[in-house]
């Protein structure tokens, strides 16, 4: 199956929901997709291929959605899996980076042995949105002693225009609004 294909299949399994999860926000909702096994697995061929030419070592996944499809990918790609959290979250020591949201203010953090110095890393998430948290995920894959080989996501909402705060590192997208 050729990949506008399978991209037309899993833009038709991603359902609108208005006003969520405020009022004047479409929210991209990628559970049809996650029902649907064909999907799924459609979805995570398009990653790896998109990832491969970047010859990941690890794959860094940003919570929770993210952790569907980077566990996935780390699987097939055959490396390791790293998860960034939500202060508290994480049982062992961790390294933490707070950054700017619209409104206010967020907090990530990652286990400071989750990534090997100079290790190459795919940070994974479902949406690339306008960028913060996937540009703080890298800083703290930076801080462990990683570099970021390339972004991946499902769904890429380029109005917004997160791809430019992640500076150089390629961003692969599945679907792209």
């Amino acid at each position: 199956m050729n990949e506008d294909i399978r991209v037309a299949a899993l833009r038709a399994a991603i359902r609108d929901v208005p006003d969520f999860p405020r009022p004047g926000i479409v929210f991209k909702d990628i559970t049809p997709l996650l029902a649907d096994p064909a999907l799924l697995r459609s979805s995570i061929d398009v990653l790896c291929e998109g990832a491969m030419a970047h010859r990941p070592q690890r794959v860094v996944a940003i919570e929770s959605r993210g952790f569907i499809f980077g566990s996935l990918v780390a699987d097939r790609l055959g490396v390791g899996f790293a998860p960034v959290r939500k202060p508290g979250k994480l049982p062992h020591r961790s390294v933490r980076i707070s950054y700017a949201l619209e409104y206010g203010e967020d907090a990530l953090e990652i286990h400071e042995d989750a990534v090997r110095a100079g290790e190459r890393v795919l940070v994974v998430d479902d949406v690339l949105a306008t960028g913060g948290t996937a540009r703080a995920t890298a800083d703290l894959v930076r801080r462990v002693g990683g570099e970021v080989a390339a972004f991946a996501f499902v769904i890429e909402l380029g109005f917004l225009g997160g791809r430019e705060k992640l500076g150089a590192a390629e961003v692969v997208s599945v679907i792209r609004y």
